[in-house]
């Protein structure tokens, strides 16, 4: 039976009183994941749902959150997480669209959950303080619902940084093999700590901290709101051996104020994924903190792992590392041609981590997937050695006069700069070039010439000019306080507008 829920019973078989999950002083167990994960089964029956409806779960990490997952798939329903920071409008679109019947929503994001269920009658149950005294008393379903390796386990909305959110269907094929592919890729075990500082209801935090961490026997010690030095508190509190984050993650853990007093000697391998992680980043974080760091790629619709730097192979910072075990990936040129090492094109990917489709577009899915090979919208190339490289996202390259920029190039030299944070690079309409290479910044807290922005911004953009060609180098840099993110900690390009 392929169910990805048949995870927590294998898990609550060999180590019942092993911590599955942790908030703080809050523990559950992996036997007791089974359970409530049951009642979670049985509560949906008393509801009216059937196998095969669509119950959407809006929350952060919270101790509920992974038993009524689970619950959710055991009972043979369709699980859609949804970002809890959702307005009322956009929360309609999804449970429309996704025909949720019924919705778990936290309790802090009520007010927009429930005028946007009123308008789709969609029943909801609140997520606070009782829900597991309700969860207790509904009467278990011990027997987990049949999965075929193909059948919808979770449909998961993909940013819509172009056009609506689009359903990504991952099957419990997908999710169950690349929850194994990641216990294999991290080395996880029984006794490893997993930070969970990425939401659940986004694919890497579901995947390679969640249920890579039940599948592994391991704990996963949660923090509902990403905040750098108690991130530090719980490496330190609860041992962490496994740090999963975005490169946001990581520069905030860099440049959180007293981070040398914290012991986080635990840590024995990080991994970054989400966006592209500046190579100025790697080094600094695996020399301050001791532990390998790893850089991966992979989207919601490919489950998402494909492509990592693996401990036991070639690793090159910079790059994405080598294709994964049950993967397919190539570089091709715009009429789906391979194209030769160290040329750019757009990477696809196949293999059985590659979503089913998109819920309900046929018309998405036939131009995501042509040929058995899913188009990521990502450029890249590959080189001799079989390394995958980033360039950018297809869409975020600027051509300026003719010439390819691609921002994640330059970008790479703005963080060389002392007084760099955080930097994002971005096209500008331009009358004379078509477009123009602009940029954003926020500060390190003790930058020198902070003082005075404008000198500085001078400054950033005469460094970066001195190591780009011409038609490369920012013609204008913003400072600000900090850039926009999303609900992972990736830096929203869309939202910063340079006039």
């Amino acid at each position: 039976m392929t169910n990805l829920a048949t995870i927590v019973g294998a898990s609550a078989q060999s180590n019942p009183a092993g911590v599955a999950i942790k908030l703080d002083d809050i523990e559950i167990s992996f036997g007791a994941l089974e359970m409530l994960s049951a009642k979670v089964a049985g509560l949906l029956a008393a509801n009216g749902i059937k196998p095969g409806d669509r119950v959407a779960l809006i929350s952060p990490n919270l101790p509920q959150m992974p038993p009524l997952y689970y619950g959710i798939l055991r009972f043979g329903a369709i699980v859609v997480p949804l970002n809890p920071l959702l307005k009322a409008r956009e929360v309609e679109y999804h449970l429309a669209d996704s025909g949720a019947v019924l919705a778990f929503a936290w309790e802090g994001s009520m007010g927009e959950v429930e005028p946007a269920a009123a308008a789709t009658g969609t029943r909801t149950i609140p997520i606070d303080a009782a829900l597991m005294g309700v969860v207790s008393a509904a009467e278990a379903i011990t027997d987990i619902a049949p999965a075929e390796v193909d059948d919808t386990a979770v449909i998961l909305y993909t940013s819509g940084t172009t056009g609506k959110p689009k359903g990504a269907e991952l099957t419990h094929g997908n999710l169950l093999s690349n929850a194994e592919l990641s216990t294999h890729l991290f080395s996880i075990a029984p006794g490893d700590v997993i930070f969970g500082g990425l939401p659940f209801f986004h694919v890497f935090g579901q995947t390679c901290a969640l249920n890579a961490a039940v599948l592994g026997g391991a704990t996963v010690t949660i923090l509902p709101r990403f905040e750098p030095v108690k991130a530090l508190e719980i490496i330190q509190r609860d041992k962490v051996t496994i740090f999963e984050g975005v490169p946001t993650m990581y520069i905030a853990l860099l440049r959180a104020p007293g981070r040398e007093n914290y012991d986080v000697s635990s840590l024995r391998v990080a991994a970054s994924g989400g966006s592209a992680l500046p190579v100025e980043i790697l080094h600094e974080f695996e020399k301050t903190f001791s532990a390998t760091l790893l850089e991966g790629y992979g989207l919601s619709e490919t489950s998402p792992v494909i492509c990592f730097n693996q401990v036991d192979g070639v690793r090159k910072a910079g790059s994405i590392g080598t294709v994964v075990d049950g993967a397919q990936l190539k570089v091709v040129d715009e009429e789906g041609n391979e194209v030769p090492t160290d040329t750019v094109g757009e990477i696809v990917a196949a293999g059985g981590y590659i979503m089913k489709g998109y819920w309900k577009n046929p018309d998405a899915t036939a131009t995501a997937i042509r040929d058995g090979w899913f188009f990521t919208g990502d450029l890249g190339r590959k080189d001799d050695d079989g390394v995958f490289f980033i360039v950018d996202r297809k869409k975020d390259m600027i051509l300026r006069g003719g010439y390819n920029v691609y921002p994640r190039e330059v970008e790479e030299v703005l963080y060389e700069h002392p007084a760099v944070a955080e930097a994002a690079v971005i096209g500008r309409r331009d009358d004379v070039h078509g477009e123009e290479v602009v940029a954003a910044v926020s500060l390190k807290e003790d930058a020198d010439g902070a003082a005075d922005p404008e000198a500085l911004a001078a400054d950033i953009k005469e460094f970066v000019k001195a190591r780009v060609a011409a038609y490369k180098y920012p013609r204008k840099i913003v400072i600000m306080e900090a850039l926009p993110k999303g609900p992972t900690g990736k830096i929203l390009k869309r939202e910063i507008t340079i006039t």
